[in-house]
């Protein structure tokens, strides 16, 4: 199966699943990667299109459960640590 690395608007718009009019905000606020190269026809690299999607990702809850216990324990391990008394 063939699948096209560069992709016309309309492409973009139905591989996206955004309307055309939103699609033209974000090209106006260059916030998707495009390209114009006769200054005319806007065509769009898929591989960009998939990094751009996937960029600023959240985190799940459970992620945030884990980092915050491995932070406290850590945490409060130090803690301890610099409560013991050094020997003079």
């Amino acid at each position: 199966m063939f699948i096209k690395k560069v992709l016309s608007l309309d492409e973009a718009c139905e591989y996206l699943g955004y309307k055309k009019s939103y699609l033209y905000k974000l090209l106006c606020g260059k916030i998707i990667p495009y390209s114009k190269p006769n200054g005319k026809k806007i065509f769009f690299d898929r591989d960009k299109l998939e990094q751009w999607m996937l960029s600023n990702p959240s985190t799940s809850l459970s992620d945030k459960q884990i980092a915050a216990s491995t932070y406290v324990s850590t945490d409060s391990q130090k803690y301890r640590n610099s409560k013991k008394k050094k020997p003079r």
